[in-house]
């Protein structure tokens, strides 16, 4: 269950790549949410009334949101930066799609009209003009020729987005249209009603196919699986259904939410769905059992890193809530909250011998912590700003911590002493590994540099240059004699430790955030803006390639 939204929760859409998802709420903001986690990723700000729907481009980097302010927003899903606003409608905007090349999207309005939108520019297209009564919702086919809007009116209708055009009007329902989704085929279409019903249409001829009927109240949202084999809708009655779209059948019904489901979303595998309600929560759930999913929930803030315990039965979060949580990985119930910190927690370690853990924080230091008990055992103050990584030595007896005061400093685990302070770095530093053996370590710069350490003498052993944006993250090959180093500038590079020296390269279409070594030093994970997780091997030392 995800909670963070202090009023209804009207909408919600999910990523191309199913990892994150957007809610739209009637507190006039918008969050984006990790899927996986559950945790509240950003917070979108800017409307001053409030938000009635949003969608997801198709490459993930922007949404637009529709709001009872009379206009649309165009936001930078990454940074969560406002980038446009479009005005147009004379009244509340109830709806938008967004159409599959992402160039054009189509609002749905209060004042009986649709507009088509030019996302790039921000302009207005078209007006399409035609309803008697308020457009409640709008659907864009795969193919972007055709959309369908559904209104007040008690009817549906398709219309050609070229020329802006009405094709057909829909009509059999007997009470307002909700929503409406079309199949991935384009061939059908299904729509949610005030009267109780959804009903499934030929979008060629206009005709109605089928009404599926089962729900208590009315109908607020629909979404149609991947396949196009089943469907899902919401409802006032505080359930959500599956559907069969072959024989319009009934096939589960999921309880849990306490008031009115306003929306609902399915991922692109098709297993899960996510539900938004008047309740306050959005829901995940598993679509093939209809059974609400295991969540850890329990922070009030984004949770911004993760540790597992040497064992793996815990795990350790850390979060801008001030907190860090350890988890039971079984039965996914939160065993102990740390607290102590004054500032949001960035990051955080687990001792080898999994004892211990060491935190950092924007509070300028660092915490070891009893992992049994969960009591705080030391403070480690000498950072002048905020604390963003800690690594720990293979033995546990040093950990290193990396600094947007630009430097990095060695620790004492056992006595809490700063050993040394590595300096060189003109930016923040933002990431830092340990070599196996504990004699090196290799920081990442905001300074588009990577810097080998020497951990006993303190001593900077090499630059490495190559990078053209901020270095993100770093890891070191299991042998230690070589490591990698994931970047903004869309690049992971592999580096010789031992000469310094560039050994290979891969580009992707986005920058990357993380990167990390498998046991067998040759297969390489990394992470990028999109979402997306590359799956590499060393080949040779050659080349770096797709496995």
């Amino acid at each position: 269950t995800l909670t963070g939204h202090s009023s209804y929760v009207t909408a919600v859409a999910i990523a191309p790549d199913g990892l994150t998802a957007i809610s739209a709420s009637y507190d006039h903001t918008l969050k984006i949410w990790d899927t996986e986690t559950g945790s509240e990723l950003k917070t979108l700000t800017g409307h001053s009334s409030y938000v009635t729907a949003v969608a997801i481009a198709p490459d993930g980097l922007t949404a637009i949101s529709a709001s009872g302010d009379n206009t649309l927003k165009i936001w930078d899903t990454e940074t969560g930066s406002e980038l446009k606003t479009l005005t147009g409608h004379s009244n509340s905007v109830l709806a938008v799609a967004i159409a599959p090349d992402g160039k054009t999207a189509i609002s749905a309005s209060r004042d009986n009209t649709l507009i088509i939108w030019d996302t790039e520019t921000g302009s207005e297209l078209k007006t399409l003009m035609g309803h008697s009564s308020q457009v409640t919702a709008v659907a864009i086919a795969a193919d972007g020729k055709t959309a369908i809007s559904a209104s007040d009116d008690n009817t549906l209708k398709i219309w050609d987005t070229e020329t802006g055009s009405e094709l057909k009007t829909l009509t059999g329902h007997s009470g307002a249209v909700l929503a409406v989704a079309i199949a991935p085929g384009g061939k059908t279409a299904i729509s949610a009603s005030r009267d109780n019903t959804l009903k499934i249409w030929d979008t060629e001829t206009g005709s109605e196919l089928k009404t599926l009927t089962g729900h208590s109240f009315l109908v607020t949202a629909v979404a149609i699986a991947p396949d196009g084999k089943t469907a899902i809708s919401a409802s006032g009655d505080k359930t959500l259904k599956i559907w069969d779209t072959e024989t319009g059948s009934e096939q589960k019904t999921f309880t849990g939410h306490s008031d009115l489901v306003w929306a609902v979303a399915i991922t692109p595998d098709g297993k899960t769905a996510i539900s938004a309600s008047r309740d306050k929560t959005l829901k995940i759930w598993d679509t093939e059992t209809g059974s609400e999913l295991k969540t850890l929930t329990g922070h009030s803030g984004a949770v911004l890193a993760v540790a597992i315990a040497p064992d793996g039965k815990t795990v350790i979060s850390a979060s801008d809530d001030k907190t860090l949580k350890i988890w039971d990985t079984e039965t996914g119930s939160e065993l102990k909250t740390l607290t102590g910190h004054s500032n949001w927690v960035s990051a955080v370690a687990i001792a080898p011998d999994g004892l211990t853990a060491i935190s950092a924080s924007d509070d300028k230091t660092l915490k070891i912590w009893d992992t049994e008990t969960g009591s705080e055992l030391k403070t480690l103050t000498g950072h002048s700003n905020w604390v963003s990584a800690v690594a720990i030595a293979p033995d546990g007896k040093t950990a290193i911590s990396a600094s947007d005061d630009k430097t990095l400093k060695i620790w004492d685990t056992e006595t809490g002493s700063e050993l040394k302070t590595l300096t060189g770095h003109s930016n923040w530093v933002s990431a830092v590994a340990i070599a196996p053996d504990g004699k090196t370590a290799i920081s990442a710069s905001r300074d588009n540099t990577l810097k080998i350490w020497d951990t006993e003498t303190g001593s900077e052993l090499k630059t490495l240059t190559g990078h053209s944006d901020w270095v993100r993250a770093v890891a070191s090959a299991p042998d230690g004699k070589t490591a990698i180093s994931a970047s903004y500038d869309k690049t992971l590079k592999v580096w010789d430790l031992l000469t310094g020296k560039e050994v290979a390269s891969f580009s992707g279409e986005a920058a990357f955030f993380g990167c990390a070594f498998a046991p067998d030093g040759v297969t390489v994970v990394a992470g990028d803006a999109l979402g997306r997780v590359h799956f590499l091997r060393l080949e040779g030392m050659g080349d770096l390639g797709d496995v």
